[in-house]
């Protein structure tokens, strides 16, 4: 440790304390973590699941582990050092992000759960302050410690991630869960992103189950028979309730995006979405063309892969992407400029209210390959959409939308400091036998 200087201090957890750093002899700054317990030999340490998925991963989107230092039975962890976390960054907003920043932020976030679970890795503890950021143009996940390869057998704890991003699978105490915990933490995260609010802000592991239900609905049994099997095991009654429009919730949110966190947020994680499967989404669609069939369809992201074909078909195609183009660009305005629009009833959303989005939806051209390939979006790189915020957003935004769920604001210090709720024990003795 001799080559590096402390700084200050950057946080204080369970296992261990994060300092930044800087190295004496190139001027780099690094994130030190300080592991609490002490370690007396170098096995120990490296088989700790921390190191051994950080070793195996390396992707633009994961933090980097730099060098691991043992220092009188004392074990340093040095990372790259980012300059916040993401509930830092949603803290220091004075307005909602743009659509277009969230998108950019879940697609990185989505490329890295990718990753890490294409190379046999779950995180099991995803939620803001394990999203490291430079801005909303650059996030990296951290903090592997409870991180678990897919291919290790089951059972695992029960006890994992934070509350208000935990799975109902592991709420209700399952112990053969997998990656689809991950794709439920990251719905969790979407809806707080427009919302700058917890969507699931529990003080219990019932009342997490409780505030679920009352955004979510009672699960179906038929959709959901092995969660009925989980609950019946610790003798809990699922509370009755009717789902919620998730576009009452988050009245900011695109139709794409309620669509995509309506699939994140399924009961069942059979059915929720792969990181992969979610890059997919129409929600990430943009920026593309695709021409229709009767036209050969040409697209930007097999245009490479094609046979050579004559000069003068090859010149017409060319012209015929440039005026999809034209068209395209046409459209994104109109989008432009009647999603900024402002809401004349609270009850609804904008592409609700307006006709003129029924026509434009359907002249709106589709997007057949994975919008990575156009680069609109680069990992790493800041974004080019100048798009403005929608300045007449209501204040009905920044309240809560939906009853039974307790107000919870980033100005009240830790958000992850327990409060009691009125009237709590009244309705927890009537659904626990």
């Amino acid at each position: 440790m001799n080559r590096y200087m402390t700084l200050n201090q950057l946080g204080d957890g369970t296992y261990g304390s994060v300092v930044l750093g800087q190295n004496i002899d190139t001027g780099e700054k690094v994130a030190i973590k300080r592991m609490k317990r002490k370690y007396y030999s170098w096995d120990e340490a490296m088989n700790l699941r921390e190191v051994k998925s950080l070793k195996k991963l390396n992707h633009a989107n994961l933090i980097k582990l730099r060098e691991v230092i043992r220092e009188n039975d004392t074990l340093y962890f040095v990372f790259e050092y980012m300059k916040e976390n993401l509930y830092q960054l949603m803290r220091s907003q004075s307005k909602f992000f743009p659509e277009q920043s969230i998108r950019n932020i879940l697609y990185q976030i989505l490329q890295g759960l990718a990753f890490m679970h294409r190379h046999g890795f779950f995180h099991r503890d995803m939620k803001p302050e394990n999203l490291l950021c430079c801005g909303p143009e650059l996030v990296k996940i951290a903090d592997f410690g409870l991180a678990r390869e897919t291919r290790s057998r089951p059972p695992y704890t029960d006890y994992v991630s934070t509350r208000w991003y935990r799975a109902p699978e592991v709420l209700l105490h399952s112990i053969n869960y997998s990656t689809p915990i991950d794709l439920w933490a990251v719905g969790c995260i979407m809806a707080e992103l427009y919302t700058f609010r917890p969507l699931f802000p529990g003080t219990s592991e019932i009342d997490q189950i409780f505030k679920i239900c009352s955004v979510l609905g009672t699960p179906d049994k038929k959709e959901w028979f092995e969660g009925y099997q989980l609950a019946s095991a610790m003798s809990f009654k699922f509370p009755q309730f009717k789902r919620l429009a998730l576009n009452t919730v988050v009245p900011n949110a695109s139709r794409d995006g309620i669509h995509l966190m309506e699939l994140l947020l399924s009961w069942n994680p059979i059915r929720r979405p792969s990181a992969q499967s979610a890059l997919r989404q129409p929600y990430f669609q943009v920026g593309q063309i695709r021409l229709s069939q009767d036209v050969g369809e040409v697209s930007y992201a097999k245009i490479g892969q094609q046979k050579r074909q004559p000069v003068q078909l090859m010149k017409s195609q060319i012209s015929l992407l440039q005026s999809n183009n034209n068209k395209q660009l046409k459209y994104e305005k109109q989008w432009e400029t009647l999603a900024n629009k402002p809401i004349g009833n609270k009850e609804k959303t904008w592409y609700d209210n307006d006709a003129d989005v029924m026509v434009l939806s359907k002249k709106k051209l589709s997007a057949k390959q994975h919008y990575l390939s156009v680069a609109r979006y680069v990992t790493g790189r800041a974004s080019n959409f100048q798009a403005a915020e929608n300045e007449n957003m209501s204040k009905s935004m920044r309240n809560d939308t939906f009853p039974s769920v307790s107000k919870v604001s980033y100005g009240q210090g830790d958000k992850n400091k327990n409060s009691k709720r009125h009237g709590k024990n009244e309705w927890t003795s009537k659904y626990l036998e």
